[in-house]
């Protein structure tokens, strides 16, 4: 596995990342001894980066990845933890708390969830619109000075914004969702990162499975699945989508690898300070992931790409219209 540095200030991490968003239920029921068993393939395949919320699945997130991490050094694993996102008894979603107090809590809860001592990378979820960013960093600052957080990350929020935190205490890396159907970033944030020496993990390289090469035309979301909210799932979207997955499908039989594979690529392949997060809920779909961290691609495969796939091509938001409003940048 091939190694990448987020940004200037951040940790050197594995080429890519594991994302345990989907172990917690965000796309159905999933298993958790094969959760955990991916977990370890994961590992043992060279993933040093893995990326959580303490808010998937109401905690149930951390304390799957306490029981997988459990026994294993410290330095042998990165671990990235999203913040500040509410959510209710029935897990609706109930906004966001940016305060330095209660960026502490947070804090606290997940150390103890997780039975570490220390989170490599610390970011909050989302903006909170009723706290400057500047307190919000600042205390996540103190917990830097306090040994309790290694790195500051950022998730899903716009130039400005980034370099207004950047001025409070350097910002390791951006976290947001970047894919051959998701290039907002293009315009704005990814210019002002390589400006600033900041990384970019990026979540939903596969659209959430939309371009991965198994989602097939007449599949619904089963119960608990939130692609069946997703307008890119809807209706005509979603056939005018997989189309262009067909076109994908054509450059990745000639380049000799899986659709998935293609498309995580192509993310890396936008900039040496990119590391894709890839959301395996599974060892088998681990292993088809690994393998793109390995594909090289010429700038022919990446004009064909283009081709099949052209920016802005892909039809619907990529969250539903309530959601919208919070993120920093567009689809």
């Amino acid at each position: 596995m091939h190694t990448r540095t987020l940004g200037r200030t951040g940790p050197v991490v594995s080429a890519l990342g594991l994302g345990a968003m989907g172990m917690s239920g965000a796309y159905g029921a999933a298993d958790r001894a094969e959760s955990i068993a991916t977990v370890h393939a994961a590992l043992e395949g060279g993933v040093t980066l893995i990326d959580t919320g303490d808010f998937y699945g109401m905690g149930h997130n951390e304390l799957l990845l306490a029981e997988a991490l459990r026994g294993r050094n410290r330095d042998d694993y990165v671990l990235s933890v999203k913040f500040g996102m509410l959510r209710g008894p029935s897990s609706e979603f109930g906004g966001v708390d940016g305060r330095p107090e209660a960026v502490k809590n947070f804090l606290g809860h997940t150390l103890t969830r997780l039975g570490l001592d220390h989170i490599d990378i610390y970011r909050p979820a989302r903006l909170d619109p009723a706290v400057p960013i500047e307190d919000t960093v600042g205390a996540i600052k103190e917990m830097i000075d306090a040994g309790y957080v290694r790195h500051l990350g950022l998730s899903e929020v716009d130039a400005a914004v980034i370099r207004r935190a950047h001025a409070v205490h350097p910002v390791a890396d951006l976290q947001i969702e970047y894919s051959l159907i998701s290039r907002a970033v293009e315009e704005d944030v990814l210019p002002a990162l390589r400006e600033l020496g900041i990384g970019l993990t990026a979540y939903g390289v596969l659209g959430r499975g939309l371009i991965s090469g198994h989602w097939k035309a007449g599949h619904s979301a089963g119960p608990g699945d939130s692609r069946g909210f997703s307008p890119r799932f809807a209706g005509e979207n979603v056939e005018h989508n997989l189309a262009l997955v067909d076109a994908l499908r054509r450059v990745a039989e000639a380049k000799g690898c899986t659709v998935a594979q293609l498309a995580i690529a192509w993310v890396a392949a936008q900039d040496a300070d990119i590391v894709p997060l890839v959301g395996a809920r599974t060892r088998e779909r681990l292993a088809e992931a690994l393998p793109a961290a390995e594909l090289d691609l010429t700038a022919e495969d990446l004009a064909e790409i283009e081709k099949a796939v052209p920016r802005g091509a892909a039809r619907g938001d990529r969250y539903p219209s309530a959601f919208m409003s919070g993120l920093g940048v567009g689809n």
